[in-house]
């Protein structure tokens, strides 16, 4: 049994536009490896909620965490470019991300 972690967690809200929802998904997906491999991010979900907009949730052990990885350089500025024009162009709405307390996740730390 996985016990749940205490953690901090970044939420970001989006909402897209009507059709790019597979794309958007296929970029969070590789925004998530790289928050993994890179950042040390304990991993991520991403839903739609009954609201219409799309949440993305990344969790950290704890606030200093999420402030180191979020200060780090981007070290592939393309690969950051594409990503972003991608998002970009399948997003309506962004709402600012909201850093949550440090609470018992509910996504599964990584095996």
């Amino acid at each position: 049994m996985n016990a749940l972690l205490p953690s901090a967690i970044v939420l970001y809200r989006w909402r897209l536009r009507p059709g790019s929802e597979a794309r958007f998904a296929a970029v969070w997906s590789t925004i998530t490896k790289t928050l993994r491999d890179e950042r040390g991010s304990l991993g991520s979900r991403l839903h739609q909620g009954d609201d219409g907009i799309w949440y993305g949730y990344a969790q950290w052990p704890d606030a200093e965490a999420i402030t180191r990885a979020l200060a780090q350089p981007v070290d592939n500025a393309a690969a950051a470019r594409m990503r972003e024009a991608v998002i970009e162009d399948a997003v309506i709405e962004n709402f600012v991300p909201v850093r949550l307390a440090p609470v018992a996740d509910y996504l599964v730390p990584p095996r």
